[in-house]
């Protein structure tokens, strides 16, 4: 194993030690489930970096993701607004 397979192993045994925390921290919790288009936004941020050889269509795809991700955030945070005050 040269170097560059080193760092790539290191780097999914540490993915994979915070997902499992992450997965055993949230479970107690409520869990918030995700929106349609949050999920949407995800699929194509992650698609985007497996796409990343090709630099145009890779940035294309994390760029509309993360557009997407910022317009569900905004739509959440208006909707939770619009609850909290009914009167408007």
């Amino acid at each position: 194993m040269d170097a560059s397979q080193i760092y790539i192993a290191i780097s999914a045994i540490v993915l994979i030690v915070i997902a499992v925390l992450f997965v055993l921290k949230r479970k107690d919790r409520n869990q918030k489930k995700l929106s349609p288009l949050a999920a949407f936004a995800f699929i194509l941020v992650i698609t985007g970096i497996v796409f990343g050889d090709d630099r145009i269509i890779g940035y294309s795809l994390i760029g509309i993701g993360l557009v997407l991700a910022i317009i569900d955030i905004v739509r959440i945070r208006k909707k939770k607004e619009q609850d909290s005050n009914p009167s408007q």
